[in-house]
């Protein structure tokens, strides 16, 4: 029998992480290999890992509610197989105290990605922490342990030893800044704790990572809707009685923005460090809320979907979410995000990217308003268009001809040249 890992998989396109929700098994249960394990929730969707391994669970390492990294354990099993790789190591391998040592302080100045993140979002200095991991090194647990045992007062700063005069200078490379930690919030008597778990937090942390990696730019434009507004009004009740569901003013949207990326698949891009990667397939992410949860699923291949198509797969993923029956695969692979923020309200926004897409639109609400035509007041249905974009990627230029571009099919929409089916 060999002692495996089970470490946490990537359950979707961009997922970095999970919440172990429910555990599935206990200590001693034996299991088949593709058994689930454990239930999992992401930003993505709530999905069960399976065992890689048939064989008797040892430890479960992960807690429930506990947030883990892809790749990170989750749990120890006794495999069905040969000998344990630890035991042939204590068989075959004799260390040498200095290797030990050595292998120890190459341990403790290993630091994952969510370590280094932490430590520099909250200035701390990593060199003062003795870390709990195998060789000492520093694990996310201590650094949170770190963060959250702060001192009392609202500040508290560590001030950088003095460099020796007959020393050189150090590179801003090796330059450590002072340690900066603030204060826990507390709860006073009468509020209300609201644990931050599963897709809350998971939201929160992506959006802090857009902010903190995506330098955002913004820039607005206003679209004359009137003859959309007219023509969709004409088609709606004929369309619900014939179809089931909506002919939502959102379907027309997502369909000129559609072509609108066709001719600038710029801004169907992504950073990726050295390179830009440019998508060829059009897959538009939406926002669906349903009570108190936001969920982006994606539809697929829209321009090569009619109005009718994308209008359907609207009510499918809506009626989807409503119902806690969204999948991995509905949740995947989003090259543009377009939110329809209009729906409560709201006329001017500015949203943050769906990481790691390079911009996201907002849709705002459509209301009347008096417009100057030839020299004559008109009362018009006017919408605001807001685009959030990456600027490592795209630059104003190529984002003013894709809205103008937007704005040209919206304000041209008519039976003629818009056919719904």
């Amino acid at each position: 029998m060999t002692v495996q890992r089970i470490n946490m998989p990537q359950l979707g396109e961009s997922v970095t992480e999970g919440t172990v929700s429910t555990w599935l098994v206990k200590p001693g249960d034996y299991i088949e290999k593709y058994d689930p394990i454990a239930e999992v929730m992401t930003d993505k969707v709530n999905a069960e890992v399976p065992s890689s391994y048939s064989g008797v669970i040892q430890e479960l390492v992960a807690e429930e509610g506990q947030t883990i990294e892809v790749g990170e354990l989750m749990c120890y099993i006794e495999a069905e197989g040969t000998k344990s790789d630890q035991t042939a190591q204590a068989d075959n391998v004799s260390v040498q105290p200095n290797e030990s040592s050595s292998a120890s302080s190459d341990m403790k100045k290993r630091y994952s990605p969510v370590v280094m993140r932490l430590a520099q979002e909250n200035q701390i200095d990593l060199n003062t922490i003795n870390g709990s991991g195998k060789g000492g090194r520093i694990t996310r647990k201590d650094i949170e342990k770190v963060i959250a045992d702060g001192p009392s007062s609202a500040q508290e700063v560590m001030p950088v030893k003095e460099q020796p005069a007959d020393q050189p200078d150090q590179s801003e490379a090796e330059f450590t800044p002072p340690i900066i930690r603030r204060k826990q919030v507390e709860a006073k008597p009468g509020d209300k704790e609201i644990p931050v778990t599963g897709l809350r937090k998971t939201i929160a942390q992506n959006m802090v990572r857009s902010k903190t990696e995506i330098p955002h730019a913004w820039m607005m434009i206003e679209v004359d809707v009137t003859n959309l507004v007219a023509y969709r009004n004409a088609e709606k009740d004929q369309f619900r009685e014939n179809e089931g569901y909506n002919l939502s003013y959102f379907a027309f949207f997502l369909n000129a923005v559609a072509k609108a990326l066709k001719k600038f698949p710029e801004l169907n891009s992504c950073w990726a460090g050295e390179k830009i990667i440019q998508r060829k397939d059009i897959n538009l992410s939406i926002a669906v809320a349903h009570e108190h949860e936001l969920y982006v699923p994606v539809i697929k291949n829209v321009d090569e979907k009619s109005i009718k198509g994308i209008a359907k797969e609207i009510a499918q993923l809506s009626k989807k979410a409503r119902t806690n029956t969204l999948t991995q695969e509905d949740m995947e692979g989003g090259t543009f995000t377009v939110n329809n923020t209009g729906s409560f309200g709201s006329v001017e926004s500015m949203g943050v990217i769906n990481y790691p897409q390079s911009a996201i639109l907002q849709v705002e609400s459509i209301v009347k308003r008096p417009v100057i035509i030839d020299d004559m007041f008109a009362a018009r249905d006017m919408v605001n268009l807001c685009l959030s974009l990456d600027h490592r990627v795209l630059d104003g230029v190529i984002c003013g001809a894709f809205m103008s571009h937007v704005k040209a099919i919206l304000e041209n929409i008519s039976s003629d040249t818009t056919p719904i089916y």
